[in-house]
């Protein structure tokens, strides 16, 4: 133990033994309550069908940035441990400069998008509701058989926000979203696309006008393919839930 490996030996042993080098698989950091939350949701969820999500309507917001760190943080471990505590990043939501947008989708269609320009209150997230959702939820689902998303963020337990809901349950229902639970919601794997169409860019964006203009186009060229897919993927992402106990999934 005393004599010195060099860096190119220590990296063929560790192939010889099945380690690759990789990048951290980031998840959120979910405390023991919400697990608890997240199990009882899957639990609730677990009987529902393909055709059951295809009645959900999903939403949330998220912030670009103009320049940024990617964080890239390489881990060696081997094939099957991906998602193995010692090789996980934990994260945490935080803000950042940027554009900031509101989006919502369905198996049906890509809905609207709405920039925000400032940090997100209860009032413009009321705005919203009544001006983007409303219209979306009575049109994709007249039957009155929609579920609206949300994540529980404060805006979106305002009082004024629950009353707003309370006077239309009779046009849809609102879906109760258990927390810290991003990989139940196939929004955001969009992001993900917005996010990797951005950087793929030949020209990419000085400003945030430029920037704004062009998670407007991206979102819009989105397949219906890929979104649908997504959806489609529910009863997995419940049965991965069930199976680790409301702990983290590879989703």
């Amino acid at each position: 133990m005393q004599q010195s490996i060099c860096e190119a030996t220590t990296r063929t042993t560790l192939r010889r033994m099945g380690y690759k080098s990789r990048r951290h698989h980031r998840v959120p950091l979910i405390s023991t309550t919400n697990r608890k939350k997240r199990l009882q949701f899957a639990q609730a969820h677990q009987n529902w069908t393909f055709e059951d999500w295809k009645n959900v309507a999903w939403s949330d917001e998220s912030r670009f940035l103009l320049r940024h760190s990617d964080g890239r943080v390489r881990i060696w471990r081997k094939q099957n441990e991906n998602m193995d505590p010692s090789c996980l990043f934990t994260t945490m939501q935080a803000g950042g400069g940027g554009v900031m947008v509101w989006r919502m989708f369905s198996w049906h269609t890509l809905g609207p998008i709405v920039p925000i320009g400032h940090c997100l209150n209860a009032t413009a997230y009321l705005s919203i509701v009544s001006d983007h959702v409303h219209p979306f939820m009575t049109t994709m689902y007249p039957s009155s058989d929609g579920y609206f998303q949300q994540d529980n963020a404060p805006c979106h337990k305002a009082r004024i926000i629950s009353n707003w809901f309370l006077e239309h349950d009779n046009e849809f229902t609102v879906l109760k979203w258990p927390p810290q639970s991003l990989d139940l919601n196939p929004i955001e794997h969009l992001w993900d696309v917005v996010e990797r169409e951005l950087r793929a860019l030949d020209v990419h964006p000085t400003n945030l006008h430029q920037l704004q203009d062009a998670i407007l186009a991206i979102w819009a060229n989105i397949s219906k393919e890929c979104f649908q897919h997504l959806v489609e993927s529910m009863p997995r992402r419940i049965k991965a839930v069930l199976k680790v106990k409301g702990g983290q999934t590879q989703y």
